[in-house]
């Protein structure tokens, strides 16, 4: 059947180049015989694998020298607990808390230790990026958590905290890999493959060589960030398809001319969507416009009934996974890497006709 454009948050598009390649290797890679997801992880075909793909992020990121790169498993949601488990020394940290994702990492920091809310956004539905008052910042803080971009409200850190010594932190799922960061401003970026890198079940953490090594005491040994690095990433089997297939990802984002061309790219889609809506009569966003995504858009018609109309109608039109999360309501359209300029440009033609038929 004919491909349909996914809007999903997560799991979600794939470059159609990267699952075409994937297909004509899927049964024997390369001169191996064998397909990679039956290959052992020790053996010299895999190596070359996950070692090239290391090597391709760290271009693509300009990850500095003294960063290591790991591919981890358990989701970004692990992250919520392996952080504060690495990282804590004096027990204390920095926490924004800018959605539902911002929210679950607070919760489990707290099961480690103390835990100060600098800022939050709860009291508009999380339709903003706080004003953040360094007065309120703790500089015995071992480190200061960000959720970069807020995968279920549509919106984005424009500018970093300035947190002095305590190193930075950030849950980047949803945004890694669409704009230009500076990694040397973080101590720690940790990223779910499924929305820019590749499928569900393969975590990309990138954290700075002085923060490694100091567990808390009782840390499983799974959970040790030192563990795996020590091991290049190799301690145990680890997600040998989902870095695969985020390799290609990586190959084909270079492709596209890196991580500039496609933050062009990027703007490009958001500002052609962002544009309808602020002109529109029926749809409106959700979000306060200095704080808007580039990777997740809502949006509602203001009536309950008219949103299901439109999901109902758009997905029978190929245009699909557009439902708003259960907490927000609505709509909402996620247009990460691999969503091409042409699926906004549908998306946009439908929503005109919709709305003209319900006026």
């Amino acid at each position: 059947m004919e491909r349909v454009y996914n809007f999903s948050a997560g799991p979600s598009v794939l470059p159609l180049e990267v699952l075409e390649k994937a297909q004509k290797e899927l049964v024997s890679y390369g001169s191996a015989g064998m397909s990679v997801m039956e290959m052992s992880h020790r053996s010299k075909a895999y190596l070359e694998i996950i070692q090239e793909a290391e090597k391709l992020l760290r271009d693509l990121m300009r990850v500095p020298a003294n960063y290591k790169v790991l591919f981890l498993q358990g989701g970004a949601s692990q992250q919520f607990a392996m952080v504060p488990m690495n990282l804590f020394v004096h027990k204390k940290a920095d926490y924004v808390k800018t959605g539902q994702w911002a929210k679950k990492a607070i919760s489990e920091a707290k099961r480690f230790g103390e835990v100060n809310v600098v800022a939050s956004s709860e009291d508009k539905t999380f339709s903003y990026i706080p004003e953040l008052d360094k007065s309120k910042f703790n500089p015995e803080a071992d480190y200061f958590h960000i959720t970069m971009n807020n995968t279920i409200y549509g919106t984005r850190f424009t500018k970093l905290p300035e947190v002095g010594n305590v190193p930075l932190v950030t849950d980047m799922s949803s945004s890694i890999l669409s704009e230009e960061y500076d990694v040397s401003k973080f101590g720690l970026i940790y990223a779910g493959a499924q929305k820019n890198i590749g499928p569900a079940g393969l975590v990309v953490v990138i954290i700075r060589e002085d923060l490694i090594g100091h567990p808390m005491e009782g840390t499983p040994t799974m959970l040790d960030y030192q563990i795996h690095a020590e091991n290049d990433s190799m301690y145990n089997t680890p997600p040998t398809y989902g870095i695969y297939i985020a390799k290609l990802v990586f190959e084909w984002l270079q492709a596209q001319g890196g991580v500039a061309a496609m933050q062009k790219r990027n703007e490009e889609k958001a500002a052609l969507l962002y544009d309808y809506l602020d002109n529109s009569s029926l749809f409106k966003g959700t979000v306060v416009t200095k704080d808007r995504s580039l990777m997740n858009v809502p949006f509602v018609t203001g009536s309950e009934e008219l949103d299901e109309k439109f999901v109902k109608q758009a997905t029978a039109a190929g245009l699909v996974n557009l439902k708003g999360h259960r907490t927000v309501g609505g709509m909402r359209a996620s247009i990460y890497n691999a969503m091409p300029l042409e699926g906004i440009k549908t998306l946009i033609e439908f929503m005109k006709k919709f709305e003209t038929d319900n006026k």
